[in-house]
Formats: C-alpha cells, sequence, structure tokens
C-alpha cells in the first residue's frame, strides 16, 4: 500500500487544520494506519492510530481532545484533525500503516510539514 501525506502548513496558534493520508494499491480494512511526527533533532513521536476494522483508535496521552483521528472507507483516506494548534505541534507529520497482525509499521508516506506560530 502506497501512502500520501497532505494537508499540512503554517499556521497561528490556536487555529485547526486537518491532515489527510490517502492510500492507494489495495484497501486498508486489513491494516492499522498511525499517525507519527517528528522534529529536527528528535526521535518519531506517536500521534495516533486507527485500525481500519472494527475502528479501534488510540491516542497519544498528552493529545488526547485536541487531536481526532477518522476515517474515509469511501476515499481508502485517514484524516487527523488538530484543533487548537500549538507552537510545540510544529513538525513533520507521517503517516504509515502495518497490517494488523503485524508489530511494525513498514509501509510510510512521505511527511508534511505542520508550522505553528504563535
Amino acid at each position: 500500500v502506497q501512502l500520501q501525506a497532505s494537508g499540512g502548513g503554517l499556521v497561528q496558534a490556536g487555529d485547526s487544520l486537518r491532515l489527510s493520508c490517502a492510500a492507494s494499491g489495495r484497501s486498508l480494512s486489513n491494516y492499522i494506519v498511525g499517525w507519527f511526527r517528528q522534529t529536527p533533532g528528535k526521535e518519531r513521536e506517536f500521534v495516533a492510530s486507527l485500525a481500519w476494522s472494527p475502528g479501534v483508535i488510540n491516542y497519544a496521552d498528552s493529545l488526547k481532545g485536541r487531536f481526532t483521528i477518522s476515517k474515509d472507507n469511501a476515499e481508502n483516506t485517514v484524516y487527523l484533525q488538530m484543533n487548537a494548534v500549538k507552537p510545540e505541534d510544529s513538525a513533520v507529520y507521517y503517516c504509515a500503516a502495518r497490517l494488523l497482525y503485524s508489530r511494525d509499521y513498514n509501509n510510510w508516506g512521505r511527511g508534511t510539514q505542520v508550522t505553528v506560530s504563535s
């Protein structure tokens, strides 16, 4: 499966932003899709994940309540709604996928840059 993340940009603190992760090549019905982010000099950080079926969702504890992950079955796309963004949310955001029975994410899309100004 090929993944393409988009929707990043420059926003102000307090704004909302929605990232998209479009999948092609095969259906995501047997996958878990995750969002991760990374800033220079830091390790990649887990943001949220969604198991396509039956729709189990997990969030990083620090982001619960501000970020929402969702999916569009028809579009084979996963979204990350980011609300009340903060400067510390600035990062390159990546989406990735792993099969339901796999431990590792081995399908990664190119990242999309999110920059939040104060």
